[in-house]
């Protein structure tokens, strides 16, 4: 027998005495937070021991600026988890997440990334904003720890820049450009021959501005003047001096790219103004808490939306979160899209473990990579990786309010 045999059939062995010893009752490990300080980074990544629960390490915006949609991904990831290690775990193994509130704050990041990796030795880690996810990109290259994150940045899509990153969703930049796609027929199908008026209204962060470079570039390319930037400040009460500029600049479409508590103060600001204008969110605005804040002024906005709430994979979701009293505000489609995001960080591992290998996150990554279609049973499309590419996703459908519910107006498109 060779050395791969002895490893798979060792493995095996162990893999078969942790389900015995839980059979007769042994505790098994759960969910659950962690405390305590840093350490260097730079110590490499540390197997998996097997029949131990399997590490996985997680910050959330729970009190920052992106709390409001933060907090129900974050109840979507860790329902995930729960209902994961009710059904048996992952090959006889219990998950274990370890997480923290970093309150949107990009040190705060660094820090319990680094207390996570080098203290807890997590074999991988589920990441949120832009700006920390960027800023950590060259530590998770050089630790090897798969990473997926709430940032759908094109920065982090090119596996021979970041290596361990994963985009779960189109990139912010593919988004905008598909939501462009679809203005420029919507106005076309409206009887005007002349080029439309772009405007973006966008959070005042990395995330806000990730996609404004490619979407400019399309816009132009395809004869629109440059679209006009009007940032958003953080913790803005009236919109109403940025939404005079975009009323000024004659805009006819502005795109949305932050939160869903100021997307939605723009929107009642706008129609307290009398603005004839058409608002399209991009993914983190394009949500019910929206519908939820705007109320009946929501009616009629446009979303770029890639995780599906309707679809058949996201039943076990919400089934779960109300069968366990689950309170996520209402926020279904970012409460599943943490749970899908979570469960394609799982199937990696799942599936490393299935090919007996040990779980590194250079195996977990290469997996990732060579899986081949990870069905997320239609709330996305096939999630596909590859050795060039780590945008899993590559399309999505338009939706907009109507009677205060996000209806599909489109199949799926493409940006590319």
């Amino acid at each position: 027998m060779g050395n791969d045999q002895r490893r798979f059939g060792m493995l095996a062995l162990l893999l078969a005495l942790a389900l015995v010893l839980a059979a007769c009752g042994q505790p098994a490990p759960g969910t659950g937070g962690t405390t305590g300080g840093g350490g260097a980074t730079g110590a490499g990544p540390t197997p998996a021991p097997a029949g131990e629960p399997i590490k996985i390490g997680a910050i959330f915006d729970l009190t920052g600026a992106t709390a409001d949609v933060g907090t129900p991904y974050s109840k979507g990831q860790i329902a995930y988890i729960d209902w994961r290690n009710a059904n048996g775990g992952v090959a006889g193994r219990q998950l274990q997440l370890i997480s923290q509130d970093y309150a949107y704050e990009v040190p705060r990041a660094e820090e319990l990334y680094t207390q996570f990796v080098t203290q807890d030795r997590v074999v991988v880690f589920s990441g949120w904003g832009t700006g920390d996810t960027e800023a950590l990109k060259g530590r998770i290259s050089e630790d090897q720890i798969p990473f997926i994150s709430a940032s759908y940045s094109a920065e982090l899509a090119d596996p021979a820049k970041t290596p361990f990153n994963f985009l779960v969703a189109p990139t912010y930049s593919d988004q905008m450009i598909i939501a462009m796609k679809w203005a420029l027929e919507d106005w076309k199908a409206k009887g005007n021959s002349d080029a439309p008026k772009f405007a973006y209204l966008f959070n005042d962060s990395p995330f806000g501005r990730s996609p404004l470079a490619d979407g400019t570039a399309f816009a132009e390319a395809n004869g629109v003047e440059t679209p006009l930037e009007v940032p958003s400040p953080r913790g803005a009460t009236d919109l109403t001096p940025q939404l005079t500029q975009i009323r000024d600049f004659g805009a006819n479409y502005v795109f949305l790219q932050n939160v869903s508590t100021p997307a939605a103060l723009a929107i009642k600001n706008a129609k307290s103004l009398g603005l004839d204008i058409q608002f399209v969110c991009l993914n983190w605005c394009a949500n019910e808490l929206l519908i939820k804040l705007a109320g009946a002024d929501a009616e009629g906005v446009v979303g770029a939306i890639p995780f599906d709430p309707a679809a058949e994979g996201a039943r076990v979701a919400l089934e779960f979160a109300k069968e366990k009293g689950i309170d996520y505000g209402g926020a279904d489609s970012t409460f599943v899209q943490g749970w899908t995001a979570m469960s394609i960080l799982v199937a990696g591992i799942e599936k490393t473990l299935a090919d007996g290998k040990e779980l590194t996150g250079e195996n977990i990554r290469n997996t990732l990579q060579t899986m081949g279609a990870i069905d997320t049973g239609g709330v996305t499309q096939p999630i596909v990786f590859s050795d060039t590419d780590h945008a899993g996703a590559k399309s999505l459908r338009i939706f907009r309010v109507e009677n205060g519910t996000w209806a599909a107006i489109t199949d799926f498109i493409s940006a590319r």
